[in-house]
């Protein structure tokens, strides 16, 4: 019995670093993320990006059409040139998605 238990804390252990490996390595993981089709969801992995700021990308896309760079990023309230400078290897203007 105690030995089942140990089993089974040791995969759950093992299912929630996964979980976390696998997140931390979505953005960086040489695929970057089009700020002109991502969702806020994709775009919570970029570092510096949280939910708020997401939604805020994602809203100035809509009113002001497609990003043409991603230095056009600091148009978007909350995006400052540190948070720039942290996601911009991560991210892609592109219209084509």
């Amino acid at each position: 019995m105690i030995l089942q238990k140990r089993w089974i804390k040791a995969i759950l252990v093992l299912i929630l670093l996964l979980g976390f490996l696998g997140a931390w390595q979505t953005a960086g993981a040489g695929e970057k993320i089009n700020i002109n089709t991502a969702g806020p969801e994709q775009l919570t992995q970029l570092k510096g990006v949280g939910p708020a700021i997401a939604e805020r990308i994602v809203d100035y896309r809509e009113k002001n059409g497609s990003f043409t760079s991603a230095e056009q990023l600091l148009e978007v309230r909350g995006i400052g040139p540190k948070t720039l400078e942290a996601i911009a290897d991560q991210v892609i203007a592109s219209s084509s998605g």
